[in-house]
């Protein structure tokens, strides 16, 4: 317990508290006898004095008071008192003096660095508890399945609003990265710059960075406009590509939802929409889930589209190099519009190796891609093909 101090000490501890800002007085506890016992004396001080300083700092970092105010107080207390030592204003002794400068300062530096390291200490433990809510926070919001009150309760110390429009973005890195931290804080700086601090939270879970933003209500559902999506995915991306490690990142954002549940139905539409891309091979950094919602109505019928890629596309298996190149040249003429100079471009073939493979295709399959009432077919068939990943693996349900 600190000791009832003499009255100028305590002027000296509540000016030195002014010129801090208003830190609380009782951050300095001992130090200023410290002070001035070392001025007399030239003792330096003790463990069980310097470990209660480190204990002050840290409840200063648990109170949420910088460090740069907390050094402040101490420094400007050391000045105040050093004016105002009775003992060194009136004496003469120049030896007198310099020596109990040399006592003072040394006290000072001892005090200070123990302060500023009970401080880290204490900022590191609460960073990490943040982290292991935050953690907790983000596993809840995207499970879904919570409870609402508690949630909410545990939502506001990070700024969220359950009851506003959200949208969740995915980073996955193409390798693990060594360091999680500098990539959180890199996108919290810019996201926060961006879009303010509330109603963003930036976390990882099972391996990806998760970005919850908040998005307009009029974008909630099917009225969200063509690409707001891709702001947040762009956003997210090109911060995260200027990081050294991690790259080529790709980052999947999921459809604006209001509502808790809403948040969950973001993440599962961003998870889905970075599995497709795996699947499909696009070389696309962005993904959205409004882009692939065409795969998701293919996929719901699971049995029905493997029934149609093994109507339409299994005898392509008979070509002589198999049915790969002939899938790739009808997905290439498809994204082309139908026009086979740009399908052959995008191939690094000829025109007639196009041509010739679309005649080839006819014949095998009895479906023709240049005649529009037989298109539809070929490429819903040749979009279920490369969702389930064939012919590189069998279809399910097939042996």
């Amino acid at each position: 317990m600190t000791e009832p101090q003499p009255a100028w000490l305590a002027e000296v501890a509540t000016a030195a508290s002014a010129d801090a800002g208003g830190v609380p007085v009782g951050l300095l506890g001992d130090y200023l006898p410290m002070l001035a016992d070392a001025a007399v004396s030239g003792r330096r001080p003790r463990r069980a004095e310097l470990d209660a300083v480190g204990r002050l700092g840290r409840q200063a970092a648990e109170q949420g008071i910088s460090a740069g105010r907390v050094v402040q107080l101490y420094l400007s207390a050391a000045q105040r008192l050093w004016q105002d030592l009775p003992m060194v204003a009136r004496s003469r002794d120049s030896e007198f003096v310099r020596a109990a400068a040399a006592a003072v300062l040394h006290v000072v530096d001892d005090a200070v660095a123990t302060l500023a390291d009970g401080y880290a200490v204490a900022r590191r433990d609460l960073i990490r508890r943040e982290e292991t809510l935050r953690r907790e926070l983000v596993d809840d919001l995207l499970r879904g399945d919570s409870d609402l009150g508690s949630l909410v309760q545990r939502a506001e110390p990070f700024g969220l609003d359950l009851a506003r429009v959200h949208q969740v973005a995915l980073a996955a890195p193409v390798r693990r990265l060594p360091d999680t931290d500098a990539a959180i804080s890199a996108l919290e700086a810019v996201i926060f710059d961006r879009l303010g601090d509330r109603d963003v939270l930036v976390a990882t879970k099972e391996g990806l960075l998760v970005v919850l933003a908040p998005a307009e209500a009029t974008a909630a559902g099917r009225t969200a406009p063509a690409g707001q999506e891709d702001d947040l995915g762009r956003l997210v991306h090109g911060e995260l590509d200027r990081l050294r490690h991690g790259r080529p990142w790709r980052v999947a954002v999921g459809r604006p939802h209001p509502g808790l549940y809403g948040i969950a139905r973001s993440y599962e539409e961003a998870r889905e929409a970075l599995t497709m891309a795996g699947r499909l091979h696009t070389d696309k950094s962005v993904i959205t889930a409004h882009d692939l919602l065409v795969y998701r109505v293919l996929l719901r019928d699971q049995p029905a589209m493997v029934d149609l890629v093994v109507a339409v596309l299994s005898p392509l298996e008979r070509a002589r190099a198999g049915a790969g190149p002939l899938l790739d040249t009808l997905d290439a003429y498809f994204a082309a519009g139908a026009v086979a100079t740009e399908a052959a471009r995008r191939l690094r073939v000829s025109v007639r190796t196009v041509t010739y493979r679309l005649d080839r295709i006819r014949t095998l399959t009895g479906y023709d891609a240049t005649d529009p009432a037989h298109r539809f077919t070929l490429q819903a068939a040749v979009l279920g093909a490369k969702v389930l990943n064939w012919p590189a693996e069998p279809l399910p349900g097939t042996a």
